[in-house]
Formats: C-alpha cells, structure tokens, sequence
C-alpha cells in the first residue's frame, strides 16, 4: 500500500538504504574526477560522512523522529569528510532540523525542508559554484515546491523529484567548463543522486541487505565504512579492469553480476564498450578473476586482504593514540596550540620538528573526519589552536570544527597544500599576537606557489591538453602545469611556469614512489637553472604524489 506521509521508522530505512547504495558505488564516484589522478575521494568521503550518521541511527534503542534527526544530524556532521561530505552533512542538518518536531512527513512539510536544507548547505560554502551538488539539490528543491499540491502518491512525488534530480545532475558539465572538458558530471552531485536512489527503493518497498538493532530498527551493521575484524565477512577487496575480447550482452552482464553476488558483497559492475570495471569483496579472488578471463584479458588487478590491513591499522592507531594521549595529559597549559593534516611520514617528522601539537594522518587520498579534528583539538592543552588543513578538500571540515569547538578560540589557517602549511608555521612568531600571526601566516600562504606530480588514470582532456592514461603530469594551484612521459621534464616545466621574479626557495618534498637520489638529481638540475633561488630536497614520503615541489 503507497505511503501518503514518511514516519521515523521508514525515514531511517530509506537513509539506511541510501547509504548502502553509495557505499556499493564509491568506487566509481571516485573515478569522476576532473584531474585524471589516483586520488578522486568524493565517493569515499560521502560514504564515511552517511556511515556516521547511518552508525548513530543503529544505537537508537526508541525510533523516534525527533530522536532520528539528532542521530543523522549529529552522526554526518562529527563525520563529514571533504567538502562534498560537509555540504551532504549541511544538507541533512537542514533537512532535519525542518522535521524534527513532526510524527510524519507530509509532501508539503518535504518541500520546506529540502528549501532548509539548501539553505543551510549554501550558508556553508564561502564561494557556491554552480554546476556541484548544491546545484543538484537547489534543483530538486525547486521542483519538491513546484510539485507540492500537485495530486500524487509519495512515490510518485519522490520519483519526480528524483528523475528532475538526474536531469539537472546531466547540465552540470554546461555549467563548469572542466567537467566538460573532462566529459564527467560533477561527482557530488552524483553522489547525492546514488543516495537518493538507494532511499526511493527502499520507499518502494524493496529490500535492503540490512540488519536491525535490539529493538528492531534499521541499523547499518553490514555496512559500515570501517568494519571491526569480526564483521568482514568477505576478507579480500578484488578490483579489476576487463578489457573486453568481444562485445558482451545485457544477460551476459547480468549473469556475472549474479555470480558476483554469489561470490561476496560490495559488488561494482560498470561496463562500457570495450571494458568492465569490476569490484568485489571475496573470500575467493581466484575464482572471480578465473570467471572474469572468459571475456577478456585482465589489467589493474588489485587484490588487497583486509582482515590483515584492519590489523594492522588498529595497532598502529592504538599506538599512534597512546602516544598522543601521554603527551596531551602531560603537558603545561599553553597559550598557542598547532594541528596540522598531512599524509606521509616525511611530512609528519617536519611538523613534528617544528613544534606542532598533533599531526592528523590524511590528504589528497583520505580525507579527515570533523570528528578527527576535534578530537586532534581535544588532545591540545592550549587557549588558541592554529589549525593547518593543507589540503582545499579538508578546509570546510576544519572549518566545521571550529563552530563545534566553544572552549578553545580555533583559528583555521585556510592552507590548500602542505608546502603552505609548512611556510605559514615557519612564519609564526611568538612574540606576535594570536591575531598578527594569522595576518602574517595568510599573507605567507599566498605567496607559496605549489606543484604535485602524479600520473594520470584514464585518458582525458584538460586545458586544451590532451592527457592518456599513464601520462606524467603535474597539477598546480590553479590547474594543469605539465604533462609528459617522465617525471624529471614534468617537474622541471612545472617549477618554470610556478616561476616568480622576487622567488627564492625551491622545495623538493620526495614521495614514497620517488627515490631520494632522483629528488637529488632534479634538485641539481634545478640549481643550475635558477641559481638565485635555494634549492632544498625533503623526505615527505607521501603516497599518490612522486614529488611535490614549492616554489616561494
């Protein structure tokens, strides 16, 4: 029987149900990365941000609305990772806080509260491009306010809105001229989508693989973003590319989506003309790589046992917390406190040596939590804390946690790559204000010029230049610097075009995929080039990124 009104109970399925969905295609959200590189995040991010909230729903013992809001409204905001996470958190605080009060939702009441809750996520966003997620969901905003006194089930309210949804989601490329140069539309919008998608099957009734609490409500036990040991049923993460020998049928892919399904759970299946992106978790590798060589051959087979890499992240962040917990306990009150977010132990040893509090673990490639950075916060004994995000991806998170924190004044210096965060700790003063060091620290970042280089994971089209998969190619601060076949000529170009007349520090930050005697040979050659500018070669040790170079 249709549904006229949404009650709590049904509300936490369908936000269950619109979790698992995101979680089964992250994968390839990810992949709709403007830049080409091995670092798209935005799938991952929204997943960890709804698993939070989706968490909090499965410890409610009363299923309640009122109750309900405060789990997802709370859960996604301590856990919103990377700006597409922080605005999907936004929306739902916006959302709940319109329906909290409420028994059931009606159609006109969902108007009022997807107008909130587009309200709430523009009002966090310094500067709302058009052609995002915001986009998306201002759309179906607009069209759940057009459509309100419209006669129609709930289903068919939903679906309209929904079906409005994908239309706008397929304009975005219109809208940013990088996605369509890219030829992708704007991941977190899909994101959103792919969300919505999982909530309206689960308002149609059909089922969804979760488990219920004591109590018997929704919770999201099988698919939460970080399994305990005890809950990976399927031990191996298998992904793979086929690179089709002949054209494969609707029922051919259907029947291997099945033995998939047979075969373990996280299944993403996407074919195209002359490939299918596979991924699945497994006990049994082997036979799903065996059945997959029937279509083709294979490349990019990655088969990564997680029940180990749990073990060993629960040692090292058991480690890792003690350590940082002796040190907070133990130490004097202080006026002025540093957190900084950086990936590679390199990049952690420098922050580390220049007097920073608490280094977070994360960038391009795993986004910190808001609850990660308080948490950080919390650990730092001092009346001011200097909070360095060093990434653009993790500055609204910082941001977020700021308005949470009441008992510490929390400045976030709006650093966008390590190299900045670096320079603008350098430039602290102890003799200075709180208020003076956050001058001189902006004006320093501004003057910290950044270039990454990686590799480039699929075939492409930026700046009017045209990238293929393998392709060496460095990304700047605003935008493309260099593309080529090796790293050494890629590098060398990037610093020219960073290039500035009054520069006079070079930095050569090696990663862990790029030897210190490489980084020793690029610095030479740099040396001889500008021989006005102090070349210096550092160990960061970063993943994804072969080098990261500053021009200053």
């Amino acid at each position: 029987m249709a549904a006229d009104t949404l009650n709590a109970e049904l509300l936490s399925r369908m936000i269950v149900a619109g979790a698992q969905n995101l979680d089964l295609k992250k994968d390839w959200i990810n992949e709709l990365n403007v830049f080409p590189v091995p670092d798209g995040d935005t799938g991952t991010n929204m997943t960890m941000t709804i698993m939070s909230a989706v968490k909090e729903i499965g410890a409610l013992t009363d299923m309640n609305m009122k109750d309900l809001c405060k789990a997802v409204s709370t859960g996604s905001l301590r856990g919103a990772r990377g700006n597409s996470g922080v605005i999907l958190s936004q929306l739902f605080r916006g959302f709940t806080k319109t329906v909290r009060e409420k028994n059931e939702i009606d159609i006109p009441l969902i108007a009022d509260a997807c107008e909130r809750a587009v309200e709430t996520a523009y009002k966090a966003v310094i500067k709302p491009k058009e052609g995002t997620i915001l986009t998306v969901a201002k759309g179906m905003a607009e069209m759940a306010r057009k459509l309100e006194n419209d006669p129609m089930t709930m289903e068919d309210y939903m679906a309209s809105i929904l079906e409005y949804g994908r239309d706008i989601l397929a304009k975005t490329p219109d809208m940013l001229p990088v996605l369509k140069e890219a030829g992708v539309v704007d991941s977190g919008g899909q994101g959103l989508i792919v969300v919505l998608e999982g909530a309206y099957e689960a308002l149609m009734g059909k089922e969804i693989a979760v488990q219920t609490n004591a109590s018997g409500h929704a919770a999201a036990r099988t698919v939460r973003a970080e399994p305990q040991e005890e809950n990976i049923r399927f031990g191996y993460c298998t992904e793979f590319i086929i690179d089709l020998t002949a054209p494969v049928s609707e029922t051919e892919i259907l029947e291997f989506r099945k033995f998939l399904e047979s075969m373990g759970d996280s299944i993403v299946l996407v074919p195209d003309t002359d490939l299918i992106k596979t991924h699945v978790h497994t006990n049994d590798p082997g036979k799903v790589i065996s059945r997959a060589l029937t279509f083709g051959s294979l490349s990019g087979i990655k088969v990564d046992n997680m029940r180990l890499e749990h073990q060993e992240k629960v040692i090292r962040d058991s480690e890792k917390l003690a350590k940082e917990q002796k040190a907070g306990l133990t130490a004097p009150p202080k006026k002025i406190g540093f957190v900084s977010v950086c990936a590679g132990e390199g990049f952690a040893e420098i922050f580390h040596g220049l007097n920073v509090d608490v280094v977070i673990e994360g960038g391009q490639t795993m986004n910190p939590s808001t609850e990660d950075l308080l948490n950080a916060i919390d650990q730092v004994n001092a009346e001011n804390i200097f909070l360095y995000p060093n990434n653009k991806n993790i500055i609204m998170a910082a941001n977020q946690a700021k308005e949470l924190v009441q008992e510490k004044n929390i400045i976030v210096i709006p650093t966008k790559t390590v190299p900045q965060g670096i320079s603008a700790i350098l430039s602290f003063i102890p003799e200075s204000t709180v208020e003076e060091n956050q001058l001189v620290m902006q004006e320093t970042i501004g003057k910290v010029h950044t270039g990454e280089i990686t590799y480039a994971i699929r075939d492409t089209h930026i700046d009017d230049v045209e990238i293929h998969e393998g392709d060496i190619m460095a990304v700047g601060d605003n935008g493309l610097l260099s593309v080529g076949s090796e790293i050494h000529h890629v590098a060398v170009e990037s610093v020219e075009r960073m290039m500035f007349d009054d520069a006079e520090l070079i930095s050569v930050y090696y990663g862990k995929d790029f030897s210190e005697e490489n980084a020793e040979k690029l610095a030479q050659a740099l040396s001889e080039k500008y021989p006005d500018c102090d070349v210096e070669v550092e160990s960061g040790g970063q993943p994804v990124y072969y080098c990261i170079l500053a021009v200053e």
